[in-house]
């Protein structure tokens, strides 16, 4: 592959031998599910415009001369800088497409069609192509053409009416959930498609968009609505469905109980020293609990708030009455139950502490391989292993 030495502790895991990517991404959603596959051990390129991917600029903070959030999607990939629109910079994609089993990018529409990077034009240079591409807001319908990006998204998809305290404005989600949702949805899309070339010899053209990946995170209320013909209010840490569940004011800070049941409300009321509230008709069942919790849920707080958060968990944890405290960043990463999990990839720089997968594979999980290339720093070595034309694509 021409990587470079390994620079953290781990490799990618060896899972995709010989799956070649070629990646035309920018931000977060088509680098996310490159990131994917190449931490997976898939070949993966990047192909950029003349300039980069903008992500590279989206700083402070820098380590190198990349943003932070470069780094954490462009691991393990090797850059090369090409426009579509010179005759001999798209010879040489064309090359690697042939070479290629997967293409992936998230161009605004239209863009595609008149860089010739379309599904038509790439799958008939290689059949056997899995073709990706990413939208904002859909392949069809009269907003397809639009661009868009992660806060529009979530505005436009409901996310935000439905996230924050229900006393204060309404919220965004603070991770990227609906770019990296796409990123994810698109690996399962190629991995499927893989298999299915296995068994018909030829490529598939995957279709994933933000909005789609948006609206499919709100469906627990967009089915609650259906079912009541009622809008589900915001419940800032709460679930509209369950009681007691959110985070409670304890003397010195805020925490989280879980009591998602009836078995659990009981254990919970035992350590308050109510034990009479599982019993009282108000409380005994989760739907009384929801219709009372204007009740239940002051009185809870009035008990909770005599005592210290470490009181409280040490307390409800020998009880069996989910809880956790509510952690900074900080305290996350000096946690035990972090360090314990290595999903905090070491390398050779302390200040990029980046998050590997969150699965692993017989015990196994991915590890840092190479750090994110420079721009433009694997071009030669590229352009000098393109296949010619007549070669074709025997895999």
């Amino acid at each position: 592959m021409g990587v470079r030495e390994n620079e953290g502790t781990g490799k990618p895991l060896g899972i995709l031998p010989g799956l070649k990517v070629v990646e035309m991404g920018q931000n977060l959603a088509a680098p996310y599910a490159s990131l994917i596959l190449g931490d997976l051990g898939a070949d993966v390129i990047k192909i950029e415009k003349p300039g980069g991917d903008d992500a590279r600029g989206w700083g402070p903070p820098f380590v190198g001369d990349s943003s932070v959030s470069f780094h954490m999607m462009n691991r393990n990939k090797r850059s090369a800088v090409l426009s579509l629109d010179d005759e001999a910079d798209y010879k040489v994609f064309l090359d690697l497409v042939r070479d290629a089993d997967v293409f992936i990018h998230n161009l605004r529409p239209g863009v595609e069609n008149k860089l010739k990077a379309d599904a038509e034009t790439l799958m008939a240079v290689n059949p056997r192509l899995i073709y990706c591409s990413m939208s904002a807001f859909g392949h069809t319908g009269p907003m397809a053409n639009r661009p868009g990006y992660e806060p529009l998204l979530q505005a436009f998809s409901g996310l935000i009416a439905i996230n924050g305290d229900p006393s204060g404005p309404p919220s965004r989600v603070g991770p990227s959930v609906v770019d990296l949702g796409t990123g994810m949805w698109t690996v399962i899309g190629v991995l499927a498609a893989v298999l299915e070339r296995q068994a018909t010899g030829v490529g598939s053209e995957v279709r994933t968009s933000l909005l789609e990946t948006a609206v499919s995170w709100a469906g627990r209320h967009i089915a609650d609505y259906g079912a009541t013909g009622i809008i589900p209010p915001r419940v800032g840490t709460g679930h509209n469905s369950l009681t007691p569940y959110g985070a409670f004011e304890a003397a010195d800070g805020p925490f989280i109980i879980a009591a998602g049941n009836d078995r659990l409300f009981a254990k919970l009321a035992t350590a308050l020293e109510k034990p009479e509230w599982a019993n009282d008709p108000r409380f005994a069942t989760n739907a009384a609990r929801n219709e009372n919790r204007a009740t239940l849920l002051p009185l809870i707080s009035e008990l909770v708030g005599r005592s210290t958060v470490a009181d409280w968990i040490a307390c409800l944890e020998r009880a069996g009455v989910p809880c956790a405290p509510i952690h900074s960043i900080p305290q996350v990463l000096e946690h035990p139950q972090t360090e314990a999990m290595d999903i905090i990839l070491d390398n050779a720089d302390d200040r990029l502490k980046l998050t590997g997968l969150p699965l692993s594979i017989n015990g196994e999980r991915a590890g840092f391989g190479t750090t994110a290339p420079a721009l433009d720093e694997y071009r030669d070595e590229l352009v000098d292993s393109a296949p010619a034309p007549e070669s074709g694509h025997a895999r």
